[in-house]
């Protein structure tokens, strides 16, 4: 496999590893396709939103790099603690499931306030600068030349997820209603999360 294809595939792991998380945005997309309202808009906005914060964290940190390295290796430091306390969230929430309750019923919401909620959710959450600008582009930095395969790699990522929870969600349904589903989706997290951890920390020392 070459650099580029490497970094892609890496990025790719990153990115779903990052967002498959359920949170408020992911739990909304969730309703939204068990709903089956606007699925494609909030898919559209999700996929879109991410890809244009990865292009920011990919870019920016080589910025930094060029200006303030220091910078870089705190970024890279505060990653770490950050990739390996989440994966060790992950683990809890994979000893201690908890249910995600979804409303597939309701009165329907027009377009407009579908999309500005999907924004709202997106861009007002402080997590997702950390996440997608500052840990996305302080492991991408580690690529070097291959960054932007790395960058390729997690915003494709993001479109598989979003399209998979918003349009499989039906589907979905009966798998993640059972706690072991959720179980084995934290616990593989958790890996994920603990060895891109480690690997970020021994970029920085």
């Amino acid at each position: 496999m070459t650099t580029g294809l490497l970094a892609a595939a890496t990025g790719l792991g990153m990115g779903l590893s990052l967002i498959v998380a359920i949170g408020a945005q992911n739990a909304f997309v969730l309703r939204q396709g068990l709903r089956l309202e606007h699925v494609t808009a909030v898919v559209a906005v999700c996929a879109v939103s991410d890809a244009v914060l990865i292009l920011a964290g990919v870019a920016g940190n080589s910025w930094l790099a060029a200006r303030l390295p220091d910078a870089i290796t705190a970024i890279r430091l505060g990653g770490a603690a950050f990739l390996l306390g989440y994966a060790a969230l992950a683990a809890r929430r994979a000893l201690r499931p908890s249910a995600i309750a979804v409303d597939a019923g309701g009165t329907r919401n027009g377009l407009l306030a579908t999309v500005l909620t999907c924004l709202a959710l997106t861009w007002l959450n402080p997590h997702v600068y950390l996440d997608t600008v500052l840990l996305l582009g302080s492991v991408a930095d580690s690529h070097g030349a291959a960054r932007w395969w790395f960058g390729v790699g997690a915003a494709v990522g993001s479109i598989i997820w979003f399209g998979a929870l918003g349009y499989g969600a039906r589907l979905l349904r009966p798998l993640f209603a059972r706690p072991a589903a959720w179980r084995v989706l934290d616990a593989g997290i958790a890996v994920v999360m603990a060895a891109l951890g480690a690997t970020l920390l021994a970029s920085a020392i």
